[in-house]
């Protein structure tokens, strides 16, 4: 199938596969993972969020538990598998912002202005999930700590230092927490074999799944939620009183409003955005040493791009083993393998080996650990076609709002977001005084943009 078939058809089913490869992060399942509230659906709700990952289930506790809660509010979510089993239950364990990367096309395509507000907002959660964490007393392994970007390429540190230097010449308050170090001392400073340039600023790492499965305990605490897992909405119907009938195997349920926080498989009941938001898989690995070996220190997080200009993600874990995916350089050519595909039973066969003997390939003392990778999974990411997520009233769509598309970026960008979802949803207020990033507002001008502009958009040039 050609490059243009591929991205303008969808997938045979935009439904979640039930057979999915387990993540390292679902060891030990939560007793709610497979929770449902009632035994049959409830018979209305004013509110209905499809999706119990990262972006439902922050939207429901910012509805039921926020600063401003509504207590007499009704939330049903809405979740095809188990909870978190999507992206965020599969995702590298990273809450990391992406500092400068982006912001060269991000200031071209919408103004400095514009784009600042993106850097800042994703900064802003590095304290939001501290604060939440601290105040919920979530065990999820939460750590305050920096991550170090890395150029072992020449040519792409050298570009790398010039971004850098241009971000910090515009006096961009964010810039200051950056620390760039060009040349002889990268490696050594890095600890990646090759460094020719590395970057670091303030980062966390974290367990996902416990952190949402928490979040998923203390909003049914509250009785104003009502969960329903491994039921898949099938369809979305508007009623002549303006509200929705939602469509699932088990029956129907009546919603005042519904909330589209199933990420990559939005386009499955919003058709209109099969273009703008494309379903891709990514590979991630959990890299372990053999009992009794003491690995080298890592305290840092890292993006790793190698001389051949391959992009992983990477996180150390308190006892010493590490998680770490990406790769996508390896497999981009392969298209059906990852694009435009929702079958997370499957590994990416390009990349699926790829991160063995990785630690000794890269990292300094790690030669002789005996490190080796003993759980590889997929996942289906939703990627965004101009690279940012959607976020509001879904356009034309009176009563229904999407929280969509977050381009396998979505820890330092979800949870503010979904707080803005909360207050448009529950307070009617506009997209504006939301306290969300104007890049993310979804509109029929980018879904437009999407249907027009070069197949695949920003996908199919992303590096990481």
């Amino acid at each position: 199938m050609d490059l243009k078939s591929l991205a303008n058809s969808l997938p045979a089913s935009c439904l979640p596969v039930k057979n999915s490869t387990i993540p390292f992060w679902h060891q030990g399942l939560h007793e709610l993972h497979n929770h449902r509230t009632t035994e049959q659906l409830p018979e209305s709700s004013d509110v209905v969020i499809i999706g119990a990952g990262y972006a439902g289930i922050s939207t429901a506790y910012h509805l039921v538990k926020g600063d401003s809660a509504d207590k007499k509010l009704s939330v049903t979510v809405l979740e095809a598998r188990g909870v978190c089993s999507g992206a965020t239950g599969r995702n590298g364990g990273h809450l990391r912002p992406d500092m400068y990367s982006p912001m060269p096309k991000f200031i071209d395509r919408a103004g400095i202005e514009r784009a600042v507000e993106v850097a800042e907002f994703e900064v802003a959660h590095l304290n939001a999930i501290k604060s939440l964490v601290e105040k919920e007393k979530i065990d999820c392994d939460f750590t305050l700590t920096r991550s170090i970007d890395v150029w072992c390429n020449e040519e792409a540190a050298i570009k790398a230092k010039k971004l850098y230097d241009a971000l910090v010449s515009r006096n961009m308050n964010y810039m200051k927490d950056v620390f760039f170090v060009f040349g002889k001392d990268a490696e050594g400073i890095s600890g990646v074999k090759g460094a020719k340039a590395c970057a670091s600023f303030t980062a966390a790492t974290l367990w996902p799944y416990k952190l949402i499965l928490h979040l998923t305990e203390s909003i049914l605490q509250t009785g104003l939620v009502n969960l329903q897992t491994n039921t898949p909405v099938t369809s979305i119907t508007r009623t002549a009183s303006g509200g929705f009938i939602v469509t699932t195997p088990r029956g129907t349920t009546l919603a005042r409003k519904v909330v589209y926080a199933n990420n990559a498989y939005v386009s499955g009941l919003l058709p209109q955005y099969s273009q703008a938001i494309v379903p891709c898989k990514g590979l991630c690995t959990h890299i372990s040493v053999p009992e009794g070996t003491t690995p080298p220190l890592l305290n840092n997080s890292y993006i790793v791009r190698e001389k051949d200009e391959v992009v992983s993600y990477l996180i150390p874990r308190a006892d010493g083993s590490i998680v770490v995916g990406g790769a996508n350089t390896k497999y981009r050519p392969f298209l059906e393998q990852w694009y435009n595909n929702v079958d997370d039973s499957i590994l990416i066969e390009e990349v699926k080996d790829y991160f063995d003997g990785y630690m000794q390939r890269n990292f300094r003392g790690w030669e002789n650990t005996g490190a080796r990778v003993d759980k590889v999974w997929t996942g289906v990411m939703g990627y965004s076609w101009d690279s940012n997520p959607h976020v509001g009233p879904v356009p034309g769509g009176d009563g229904q709002y999407i929280l969509a598309g977050f381009n396998g970026h979505g820890m330092p960008v979800v949870f503010l977001s979904a707080l803005g979802i909360a207050k448009m949803v529950r307070d009617g207020i506009g997209f504006e005084d939301s306290g969300v990033p104007r890049l993310f507002q979804t509109s029929q001008e980018r879904l437009d943009n999407a249907k027009s502009g070069p197949v695949g958009g920003d996908i199919l040039t992303k590096n990481s």
